[in-house]
């Protein structure tokens, strides 16, 4: 966090002043490992079995928060008979075909006791996953499965947490991590201490977690750990993913992902019954908690779209949105389009020939196109393979026609950011852009404006939703700048308009609404985004331009707006104890107040401000009426937090450790190694080492450094922080550059299946050997900020990653694969090139780095 955000660890800090403890586990020994109070050295790819050592410990040792965990989770609930753990199934979980590589799709086998499905059994190609949307996203119909309130049946959720979590001892983790037994148990009672009713622990984590073929279930086992210590829906406690752009938040919310709609909500699919609307919302319906509202954010969102045209005659324009057929993420869609089956490709922003997982293969890809259309600051990589690419490709055998538009900095357009707090922030425009650089807004706005003129005769069932788009966003009047200079861009469309379409209006009198609750099911209302409801309330209201700081409430209510409804932290129902009142007064957030009938606070209640606490739902109830007055997880339709979860991932309801695709350990826990339905995307230029491979015997992870951003596009044309961090570089170890004669400051040379890079040594004790089940393994560093475009280039270290997907979310492996290192440069590729003398001065070894320098069972202050 010190290293890859800055700003943002300024918090920790402070608390850390106040009399937090701060505890780093990492690979590397970091800027943040300076800072905190507990470093602890991991195997990359060992994430869940470390936090499984944590859980098993904290259940073990009774120190989870029992009335929280009993109120507020479904730790009571009896799950299906049918069900079998993969603690007996030699790693996988009871509904596996290992032919398929997939789970059956009605995953009925998970349920809970006596629950329904509503999935269909359809044929679906191996690379989707067959699920309907409310199952993946964790949608149940029955909100009252039998329980058992003492926690004593072998078939409730606790239990079989328990019994799934038991074999994660401190010695067993320690031999997978490459931790120690201590290590353990010094974390977990460091996090037991500090939760409960008095006091909070918060756990953040950035793309190191989710950036692995068991990512999704690596933040799943940190959600288990949280809500067993009580952590969620409470000040100072909660999981933070740290984001690595300014609006990544914002580029889902209002997604940039081929199987969502704004706000979270399914796109139709072909492999479902999804034909009509009213298919879609019976196959995807949800009955009880907060989705139940699903019909109205829908039909909001075609009002928005399609405006007049979408009429109930027609479903809102329902047929007009396009059905997904396959995995259509970015890169599966390279590989197809290695393979020649893509015509052409907009990048706005991103740099797939350095910055995404085996770039070469991207690469490869890019050359297979018809047209490229780039649009950024620099010639990135991505604009300049056809010349510059490693491969040293002709430029004549390359049919891509590429056209580059310079597009303007984030200081030089309008718009919103949506932080990792889900805080919307508004920037104005401080300056036009130069020459004829343009923002994003005018070129897909005037981009579409001509596709619309180009189609605007045709009769094409196919071409109605587009022409009927909805695409008004002219200026009334002439953009000025703060310096009170007109704009010289006199067709920059006015985005505040666009924010005003996402908040949503009424349709008949276009006034704008102020609440999502105020959506219709009936046409009256559109909403572009129904989860920004509210973020422009009123006719010259942008509350994302509001910056007013409380004095007396630390959430600074009017600072931004943060969906849905203004409010700082989720599920905060549960900050108040099952009465209503809070935990304690110290960590007092939300509560009840039983003069005034309605629940109140430093924030506004993610709950129904007027349900009392000891409201109890009629038989037969749906939607939030189906749901307690102490149940605060309302986006579940038993308002309960999943310690296990019968439904929502396609990999297995509990955590369970898989290694790595690319190990050279075995899995110590099961039978299965790696994770049983992650998907490895065959072809020639995406070969995967052999588990275990003796010839790649080192793990490598990928990292950020302070002074470069991502591929480095924003970065590497930047003299001043190309001084600071002049040349690429991996870090090593000072064991294992003595193993493979590498110097400090010399040439050293990466190999994996899919590419060699040649890159300085940085020898140091920040990265050490590890003792993994009874071996030495080393571990290697590696920056991936350079490329072949800019003021300093370098190797690219996602040449050497691979794309191997997790299946929930088809995130790539790159932080942890398997490696080779030499000596040396890569002579046949750079023999003309002159020999640079180092960045920095040679030594035969880095000064000492200790790991930390706390006597045991104390909690010291970690240096360098």
């Amino acid at each position: 966090m010190a290293e890859a955000h800055p700003v943002g660890f300024r918090f920790p800090l402070k608390a850390r002043e106040r009399g937090a403890k701060l505890i780093h586990v990492d690979p590397r020994f970091t800027r943040t490992s300076a800072m905190c109070n507990l470093y602890v050295p991991i195997r990359a790819g060992t994430d869940i079995a470390f936090l499984g050592g944590l859980i098993n410990y904290v259940i073990q040792n009774d120190r989870w928060f029992r009335e929280y965990v009993l109120a507020y989770t479904n730790a009571a609930t009896l799950i299906s008979d049918e069900f079998v753990d993969a603690d007996e199934l030699g790693g996988v979980f009871s509904g596996y075909h290992a032919d398929k590589r997939q789970y059956e799709p009605e995953r009925k086998r998970w349920n809970y006791k006596g629950e329904p499905t509503n999935v269909p059994a359809t044929e679906t190609p191996p690379e989707i996953k067959n699920e309907s949307w409310s199952e993946k996203a964790g949608f149940i119909e029955n909100p009252e499965p039998p329980s058992d309130p003492t926690l004593q049946n072998p078939k409730c959720v606790f239990q079989t947490v328990k019994r799934h979590f038991a074999r994660y001892t401190p010695e067993m983790v320690a031999s997978i991590c490459g931790c120690r037994p201590d290590d353990i148990i010094r974390v977990a009672e460091a996090l037991c201490e500090n939760s409960g009713r008095e006091r909070t622990s918060a756990i953040v984590y950035a793309v190191g977690w989710t950036q692995h073929t068991t990512g999704v279930q690596m933040i799943r086992a940190a959600g288990i750990l949280q809500l067993l210590l009580g952590n969620i829906g409470r000040p100072g406690g909660g999981i933070m993913a740290m984001r690595g752009h300014a609006s990544i938040q914002g580029s889902t919310d209002i997604p940039t992902l081929y199987n969502l709609l704004p706000g979270y909500i399914p796109q139709p699919s072909a492999l479902h019954n999804h034909n009509t609307l009213e298919d879609y919302l019976e196959q995807e319906r949800v009955d009880n908690g907060y989705w139940s509202n699903f019909p109205k954010f829908i039909v909001s969102l075609l009002k928005a779209w399609y405006g007049d045209a979408a009429t109930k005659k027609n479903e809102w324009g329902f047929k007009w949105l396009p059905r997904i057929d396959k995995d259509y993420s970015q890169l599966p869609h390279f590989v197809r389009m290695a393979e020649g089956k893509v015509k052409g490709l907009f990048l706005f922003g991103q740099n797939p020939a350095g910055g995404a997982p085996n770039a070469g293969l991207n690469r490869a890809a890019l050359r297979k196109l018809d047209w490229l259309v780039v649009r950024d600051w620099f010639e990135i990589e991505s604009a300049c393979f056809w010349y510059k690419d490693p491969e040293r490709p002709d430029p004549k055998a390359i049919k891509t026609e590429i056209f580059f538009m310079p597009a303007a900095a984030a200081a030089e357009k309008d718009g919103c950011f949506t932080n990792t707090q889900r805080l919307l922030q508004w920037h104005d425009k401080a300056v036009d852009p130069p020459d004829n650089c343009r923002s994003d807004t005018w070129f897909v706005y005037h981009l579409g404006k001509k596709v619309k003129a180009l189609y605007a005769d045709s009769k094409a069932e196919r071409d109605q939703g587009l022409l009927n788009l909805t695409w008004d966003y002219e200026r009334d009047a002439q953009e000025i700048l703060p310096d009170g200079r007109p704009s010289r861009i006199h067709d920059e469309p006015d985005i505040e308009r666009i924010l005003k379409e996402i908040n949503g209006y009424t349709v008949e009198d276009r006034r704008q609404v102020s609440d999502f609750k105020n959506l219709k099911v009936d046409g009256s209302t559109a909403c572009g985004c129904w989860i920004y409801c509210g973020v422009f309330p009123e006719e010259d209201r942008n509350r994302a331009r509001s910056r007013q700081r409380d004095p007396n409430n630390y959430t600074s209510p009017d600072w931004g707006f943060s969906w849905p409804h203004n409010r700082r932290m989720m599920y905060n129902r549960a900050s108040a104890d099952p009465q209503g009142k809070p935990w304690s007064e110290r960590k007092k957030y939300i509560w009840w107040d039983e003069e005034q009938k309605k629940w109140t606070g430093l924030d506004d209640p993610d709950f129904d401000p007027e349900k009392p606490p000891d409201y109890q739902p009629k038989k037969n109830a749906t939607g939030m009426d189906a749901l307690a007055g102490d149940c605060p997880f309302i986006m579940k339709p038993d308002g309960k937090g999943w310690l296990y979860a019968p439904a929502g991932t396609v990999d297995g309801p509990l955590p369970t450790h898989y290694e790595p695709f690319e190990s050279p350990i075995p899995n110590l826990l099961y039978d299965q190694r790696e994770n049983p339905v992650a998907t490895h995307r065959e072809h020639s230029l995406n070969p995967l080492a052999a588990p275990m491979d003796p010839n790649y015997p080192i793990v490598a992870t990928t990292h950020r450094l302070t002074e470069h951003y991502l591929s480095g596009p924003m970065s590497r044309f930047n003299s001043w922080l190309n001084e600071l961090q002049p040349e690429m570089f991996v870090e090593i170890s000072p064991a294992l550059a003595e193993a493979y004669g590498i110097e400090h400051g010399g040439w050293m040379v990466v190999e994996t299946p899919r590419a060699a890079i040649e890159t300085r040594a940085m020898v140091t004790n920040r990265i050490k050997e590890l003792n993994v089940n009874g071996r030495l393994l080393h571990q290697i560093g590696i920056p991936f900020h350079w490329g072949y475009a800019g003021e300093t280039v370098g190797g690219i270290a996602n040449d050497l990653a691979s794309i191997v997907l997790e299946p929930n979310v088809s995130i790539h492996e790159a932080k942890a694969f398997a490696c080779r290192v030499r000596a040396g440069r890569l002579q046949e590729v750079h023999a003309d090139r002159p020999l640079k003398p180092a960045p920095w001065p040679t030594r035969e070894r880095a000064p000492e780095t200790p790991l930390s320098n706390q006597p045991e069972g104390q909690f010291g202050r970690g240096s360098v």
